[in-house]
């Protein structure tokens, strides 16, 4: 592999798959639990469950 190969795979376009975990995770985690919660607390208000 030359340096010129390298270096080119070193910057090629990320694919979104599991190696390319970015961003605030606290945040993400945060907010998806507290749609949990809201979901849950509005399917039980509405005598649903």
């Amino acid at each position: 592999m030359t340096s010129t190969t390298h270096t080119r795979l070193l910057f090629r376009a990320r694919t979104g798959g599991p190696g390319d975990e970015r961003g605030p995770k606290l945040l993400e985690n945060v907010l998806g639990w507290t749609l949990v919660v809201l979901l849950a607390v509005l399917v039980t208000r509405a005598g649903l469950m």
